[in-house]
């Protein structure tokens, strides 16, 4: 279980999301409602935002339906990977071997600045005093400046993990850019059932009871009907 996982990733932007945004995104949430994972894909990344939209992903317990489905659409989409410096071994052994069985040719790792960890967590554990500060300095800000070039991401959120997530559109205006979420509508049970049509490996650590996975400092396994994101 990722306690990091539930921290804000969205990058730091407070201003509201444009007109023109919000209304793109209500036009595409609509029109795409009733569709598949794979038919928002295509959508988002051959139609509407050709070369301007990348994924992000953790490469976590259930990021390989993801992936596996934006690689079948296009092989070459940029991936956001945010390598924390806090990971878990497994989780970047698996980051490696994942990309190159989908055949993904433009994962990138993106670190945090080494300025800013110097300056703000020269011991490197500020996670011990402040998660979210960690969470933002290491995670929050490198996502924002990998965000610069694109117009969309893509994320793996769905409506199952609840809290404000149970009324997800698949496409949604945030501050800086429109966010795609083609697995709003999956449940567990289609994620397992996808991983074992196609094959998909595990993540390592799930085998180990945990069914969220984030650093390491925040992340532990989940207790016996405790919810995945608790």
């Amino acid at each position: 279980m990722s306690a990091s996982a539930s921290l804000r990733t969205e990058p730091l932007n407070h201003a509201p999301a444009n007109d023109e945004r919000e209304a793109r995104a209500r036009r595409l949430a609509l029109k795409h409602s009733g569709e598949d994972a794979l038919e928002i894909l295509r959508v988002a990344i051959k139609e509407e935002f050709p070369g301007r939209i990348a994924l992000v992903s953790s490469f976590g317990a259930e990021s390989a339906a993801l992936l596996h489905l934006a690689a079948e659409v296009d092989p070459s989409i940029p991936v956001i990977f945010l390598e924390t410096g806090k990971h878990f071994a497994q989780t970047l052994s698996y980051r490696k071997k994942l990309a190159a069985k989908l055949g993904l040719t433009d994962v990138r790792d993106i670190h945090p600045s080494k300025e800013a960890l110097t300056f703000r967590d020269p011991k490197g554990d500020l996670w011990k005093h402040d998660a979210d500060a960690c969470c933002t300095l290491r995670k929050v800000e490198p996502l924002g400046a990998a965000l610069d070039e694109f117009d969309a991401w893509i994320t793996g959120r769905k409506q199952f993990h609840g809290g404000g997530r149970l009324n997800l559109p698949a496409f949604e205006a945030s501050p800086t850019h429109i966010k795609v979420n083609p697995l709003v509508r999956w449940a567990k049970e289609d994620i397992d059932a996808y991983y074992e049509a196609h094959d998909l490996p595990a993540h390592p650590l799930t085998a180990q009871g945990y069914p969220s996975i984030g650093c390491w400092p925040c992340t532990h396994p989940a207790a016996a009907g405790e919810d995945i994101r608790a």
